[in-house]
């Protein structure tokens, strides 16, 4: 399948670096208001992948995006240090209202996979300006969460992250839910497994996992300016569920209809996605607390949403 990417900046091009080491897609065309920087990041990306793919890499314009069935939109300006993910929002609408009708002009038929954040808001932005269905106008959510929170819990319990399955809910920010009591390691909740391994999940060991979740990206921001690789790898994931219609779940972003009594609102829960987007939503069992949690998440996202004017 021939992709397009949509900004060239340091999330597009680990994106692209990712999709094209694993040959992903059988074509990569960069598209950014920098002409010279996508050319640039599509020659670097190009030069690596004799050593692991046939993966063709180059840059254009728009309408260059033609016959591309998923286009990455990675557009926008970076989170400063300090700055949460919702105070981005104004600035980036703006990046959408230009883009999203030259996406489609060229590839009326592509998925959209959103990247830019507020990633849940702009998902749910470019459903509106697409005016495609939700579940074709993905956002990488909170796959990027669910990876950190896979990662400490198998740290925690001494056992690999792809043997937990865990997500997050709710915004991609400072309102996400972690779903602990629908956590598993391999076929046992998280609590029995780390019992039975002598490692138990106190709750001191649970505040600094939810820790190390919900402030990962402040502390890299804080660190090297932003952060890049984990979600290029994210955004690689879900472009291969889509490619291979693995039917695979994941904790995407689309509009969903009702979560926890609001309507209308872009945010993550457990999804398949396949060659179709989005094919159905998981709800996962959650606690009296985490039900309240997620309803607060939705509420904060869907209040933003209709403060803004566009």
């Amino acid at each position: 399948m021939q992709i397009g990417i949509v900004g060239a900046g340091m999330v597009g091009s680990a994106a692209g670096y990712a999709i094209a080491l694993k040959g992903t897609a059988s074509k990569i065309t960069f598209v950014d208001y920098n002409a010279d920087l996508a050319r640039a990041q599509a020659e670097d990306i190009a030069h690596a992948v004799p050593f692991a793919s046939s993966t063709v890499v180059t840059a254009g314009d728009y309408k260059d995006l033609k016959g591309a069935g998923v286009v990455i939109l990675a557009a926008g300006v970076g989170q400063k240090p300090g700055e949460s993910r919702l105070e981005l929002l104004a600035r980036n609408a703006e990046v959408f209202r230009q883009i999203i009708d030259k996406v489609l002009d060229a590839a009326p038929d592509a998925i959209l996979l959103v990247a830019t954040n507020p990633v849940d808001i702009m998902t749910q932005i470019a459903t509106r300006l697409s005016g495609l269905p939700p579940q074709r106008v993905i956002g990488s959510g909170t796959i990027l969460d669910t990876a950190r929170f896979r990662h400490l819990i198998g740290e925690h319990l001494g056992v690999s992250a792809r043997s937990i399955h865990a997500y997050v809910l709710g915004e991609h920010g400072d309102s996400e839910v972690l779903g602990w009591s629908s956590a598993r390691a391999g076929t046992l909740s998280i609590k029995e497994f780390g019992a039975q391994m002598r490692v138990p999940l106190t709750a001191g060991v649970k505040a600094r996992i939810d820790d190390g979740v919900r402030n990962a990206a402040y502390t890299i921001i804080n660190g090297k300016g932003a952060t890049w690789y984990g979600i290029g790898a994210g955004l690689e994931r879900l472009l291969r569920a889509i490619t291979r219609d693995e039917q695979t779940v994941l904790s995407v972003s689309i509009v969903t209809p009702k979560v926890e009594g609001v309507n209308d609102v872009a945010l993550s829960i457990p999804r398949i996605v396949g060659a179709q987007g989005v094919v159905a939503d998981l709800f996962p069992e959650l606690d009296d607390g985490e039900h309240e949690a997620l309803g607060a998440s939705a509420r904060l996202l869907k209040q933003t949403l209709d403060a803004l004017d566009y």
